[in-house]
């Protein structure tokens, strides 16, 4: 029994925070797991630019409203929902999520929440765990479930490492040279090869 588990931003849809950045010209905002790869340092730095620009998650919801999936990520989940059980693995938050999950036909997705004060300011974030991407993958496998996983960025990599089969998608020459014990593709074809060729591989064992 096999099943797939997916990065969301940067594998499924642009990333949410660098579309905002570019949007409010705050150039601290576009800084992303593939930078920093400390998520705690990464969201702090986030909360800090948020407060000092007297910016609040409606001003990030306007901009997701607005946000579509990558070219030919709809049709590649179809393709991957055919052939497995896909749960999406996220450091988004289920604030941000739900326009983009409606354009996903409402995909599985664990993610994280938000704090949000009286005034509609993001004061705080709370994880769901910490390390969830690899703790959901030991969890499915101890349903046993084998694990294929994709992801493009250095909070990705546990979850990769965890599964049994670990595919980097689309990611930044940085995390391709620190991890090339993973497999690394570009298009969405090639993300399909790889599923088919991860889960065949089984099937020889």
């Amino acid at each position: 029994m096999e099943l797939a588990c997916l990065d969301l931003e940067g594998v499924l849809i642009p990333e949410i925070w660098i579309d905002f950045a570019e949007r409010t010209g705050i150039e601290g905002l576009k800084a992303t797991t593939r930078d920093i790869p400390d998520y705690n340092v990464l969201m702090q730095q986030r909360l800090r630019l948020l407060d000092e620009n007297n910016l609040k998650l409606a001003d990030i919801q306007n901009v997701i409203a607005d946000m579509a999936p990558l070219e030919g990520a709809q049709e590649f989940l179809n393709w991957l929902r055919e052939r497995f059980q896909v749960i999406i693995l996220s450091d988004t938050f289920y604030e941000f999520s739900a326009p983009l999950m409606k354009q996903l036909d409402w995909p599985a997705l664990f993610c994280h929440k938000l704090e949000v004060d009286d005034q509609g300011r993001v004061s705080n974030y709370l994880l769901r765990q910490s390390n969830p991407k690899q703790k959901s993958v030991e969890a499915f496998q101890s349903l046993n479930f084998r694990v294929i996983a994709a992801g493009d960025s250095y909070n990705d990599t546990t979850m990769l490492g965890a599964a049994e089969v670990g595919i980097l998608f689309h990611a930044p020459k940085n995390v391709i040279d620190e991890f090339p014990q993973f497999e690394a593709v570009d298009t969405f074809l090639d993300l399909k090869r790889a599923f088919i060729a991860a889960s065949e591989r089984e099937l020889t064992l």
